[in-house]
């Protein structure tokens, strides 16, 4: 078992062997109440988004309750190359990578990333932090956070994200929020049966 804070978790090794037994489980049932306890923390928008055909959609969402907001929604399609979740998405998909790098990125608001050789240092630099931190790149204002979740295959299932405008979500408050999205991240890999890839 692992501790966290003052909640106990099956650990890292329990949750490996049990991987062949949760391969069924619905990722979203699993998703759901962790976006909601991030969103609840936090305040902001959480959001769980995969690889599907070339781009990054939102397939789950707690929203914020907040009026000022992002406009994001379950089915929403964003292009790959901007915002954290992107970011990460790729950050663990070096063929991905390459398929997006190797053609021209549109820039959605002047803060896109279209320089290829930046965005694939950046792309790097997710792995390595283990989350990415973006603003004004998908939209004017915005900002997000996003942290990697893991299949049993050690491949990147999806990211997890908290967005919201940059009003209320300046870096340093993002920096402030790495360990409780990249933990939930952690959380929802481990009782998927998932693993880190090295």
């Amino acid at each position: 078992l692992d501790r966290s804070g003052d909640r106990i978790r099956i650990g890292v090794k329990m949750a490996f062997w049990a991987a062949t037994a949760t391969k069924g489980l619905d990722v979203l049932a699993v998703v759901t109440p962790v976006l909601k306890e991030i969103r609840d923390a936090t305040g902001e928008t959480a959001s769980f988004f995969r690889v599907e055909q070339g781009y990054r959609v939102c397939v789950a969402i707690a929203e914020t309750e907040h009026a000022l907001r992002r406009n994001m929604y379950v089915g929403k399609i964003v292009p790959l190359p901007a915002g954290s979740a992107g970011r990460v998405l790729l950050a663990w998909n070096p063929d991905l990578t390459e398929q997006v790098l190797a053609g021209p990125i549109e820039p959605m608001t002047e803060g896109t990333v279209t320089d290829t050789a930046v965005l694939r240092e950046l792309i790097h630099q997710a792995r390595a932090d283990g989350y990415a931190i973006t603003a004004g790149e998908r939209e004017d204002s915005a900002s997000g956070l996003a942290a990697p979740v893991f299949d049993s295959s050690a491949d990147v299932l999806g990211a997890l994200a908290i967005s919201g405008p940059t009003l209320r979500m300046p870096r340093e408050q993002c920096e402030k929020w790495v360990d409780l999205l990249v933990g939930s991240a952690e959380q929802v890999t481990r009782t998927l049966g998932g693993r880190y890839s090295a």
